[in-house]
Formats: C-alpha cells, structure tokens, sequence
C-alpha cells in the first residue's frame, strides 16, 4: 500500500511538473472542427487569444477582431478567437453553428477552436496560462470578448477587457509594438 501511494504521489508529480513545463505553444486544444490543435503553428508570431460569444452586447467586435486581423496578418498577427458559454449563456450554439454564425455574419476567416471555459473548475488550461495565479495578468475573466496579447516569444503582454474595442487606440498601439519586436 506504501509502494501504491508513493507511485501516485511521483505520478502526480510527475504530471504537474510537466503541465508547469508547457508553453502555450504546446497546450493541446481542438479548432471549432474539433480537430486536435496547439497554437504551435503560430510560434513567433503575435497572438491575440479572445474569449467570443454569438449572443453578447460585444459580438459585433467579431467584425473589428476580423478587421484587425486582416490589416496585420501579413506582419505576423494572429487572432484567435475562443467561444465560450460561461457569461450569461451567451455561446449556446454547437462547434457548427458557431462556425457558421461566425462566417455568415462577420465574415471571420480567422481560426477559431472549440468552445471552452475561461473560470472556475474546468478552466481551459490556454487560460489557467493566460488568467491563472502565476499569469503577469492573473485574474478571472470578467466577461465574453476578453483579449490577451501574446507576444512572438510566447510570452504575455497585455490584457484587454470587453469594453476595449479591437480598433481602440490603446489595442492598435499594443499590437504595433508587439509586432515591431523582433
């Protein structure tokens, strides 16, 4: 019975040592076709990781995440955008219906992964990274189309809350400098 707990003590050792070891690069996730990603593809690049929702006062910032990304794609930016359902019931939909809603209405071409939670219990690890306690911006998210500015060297730059719209002065000038270091 000692061996038994001792092997389980070292396995979750084990494990959470190599969960601590993750970069954001190698969190596995599933894109909204539930396909099993990582964010590996945009190593290097700049991310702007967003909590989405269909049905939210914000929605209509899909249509600026999309501008964003279009302007700035081509000099490394990468929007990201995470459904999520936990503020108000606002991402009902399935993985389909988002992806659908997503593209007939705001045009988005860019990626999106499958809906997840960003608080509590059964928070998504890409966001115990982003949010968690030993994030430079730690702190739950407050509401839907919350923004976390990645820089190229994976690390945190700056966080966003809904009310910053993506062609906000502050937002722009973030992902500029963001871009410009290399």
């Amino acid at each position: 019975m000692k061996n038994v707990l001792l092997l389980l003590a070292a396995l979750t050792l084990s494990m959470n040592t190599l969960h601590a070891a993750d970069s954001i690069y190698e969190i596995p996730l599933k894109d909204i076709d539930g396909k099993a990603a990582t964010l590996k593809p945009y190593q290097g690049q700049v991310m702007l990781l967003v909590n989405v929702a269909s049905h939210c006062g914000y929605t209509k910032q899909y249509a600026g995440l999309e501008a964003l990304y279009k302007k700035y794609h081509f000099q490394g930016l990468n929007v990201l955008g995470f459904p999520c359902n936990q503020f108000g019931g606002q991402e009902p939909g399935t993985a389909e219906e988002i992806k659908t809603f997503c593209t007939s209405k705001f045009d988005v071409t860019f990626p999106l992964f499958e809906k997840l939670e960003v608080n509590g219990a059964n928070r998504h690890p890409i966001y115990v990274l982003l949010a968690g306690k030993d994030s430079p911006v730690a702190g739950d998210i407050k509401w839907n189309f919350s923004k976390f500015l990645v820089g190229r060297d994976g690390k945190i730059l700056k966080r966003f809350d809904s009310g910053v719209k993506p062609d906000s002065a502050e937002l722009i000038a973030a992902v500029e400098a963001a871009l410009a270091a290399k």
